[in-house]
């Protein structure tokens, strides 16, 4: 895949990125230059690697699954300047 000078434009004005005349052809051969690596990682056979989400191993923080105390609906709502049955009562904002 090849950018040509039109796209160049083309993206600077999606990014909002003010790009004089003389900074397209920099830029193209640029994007060229990327676009030729990604495709060049496309190649690479990944089959059998495991995706990862760090490159350190790490298990997930996980909290016990336990019963807790429930029934606490007044302890929730006591800070709340106004409420009703135990919901947060707000101004409305939409009409």
């Amino acid at each position: 895949m090849s950018v040509d000078a039109t796209t160049v434009r083309r993206i600077a004005h999606l990014a909002r990125i003010a790009v004089r005349e003389d900074e397209v052809a920099p830029l193209q051969g640029e994007l060229n230059a990327i676009l030729a690596f990604v495709e060049q990682l496309g190649a690479v056979d990944v089959s059998g690697v495991e995706p990862m989400t760090s490159v350190t191993p790490m298990t997930m923080k996980r909290r016990a699954d336990i019963v807790t105390e429930g029934d606490r609906a007044d302890d929730i709502v006591a800070n709340a300047p106004e409420t009703e049955d135990h919901y947060f009562l707000v101004p409305k904002v939409v009409e």
